[in-house]
């Protein structure tokens, strides 16, 4: 077989690179229909459970948890030292 010139070479591992792009594009698909059809089958069922009256338990935790834009509250140990400010002047 001839040698190939730079510009084929070129073009064969565009051609290359294309048909591998392609390739993984379909799996993609693939794989985002699947994701799809699993989503749907869980809306149904997340929609079935709440026409039959299933309800999920208030959290406990909402009372212990900081306002919003608040800060938690940094837990000291009791034995905790702390050193003395220094002033300066």
């Amino acid at each position: 077989m001839a040698e190939l010139t730079e510009q084929q070479s070129h073009l064969k591992n565009l051609l290359e690179q294309r048909a591998g792009l392609v390739a993984e594009i379909n799996e993609l698909n693939s794989t985002a229909a699947a994701k799809r059809e699993l989503v749907l089958r869980s809306l149904g069922a997340i929609e079935y459970l709440q026409q039959i009256g299933v309800e999920l338990p208030a959290p406990e935790e909402e009372a212990a948890a900081p306002a919003e834009g608040e800060a938690a509250p940094v837990p000291v140990a009791e034995t905790e030292v702390l050193p003395e400010p220094v002033v300066e002047g």
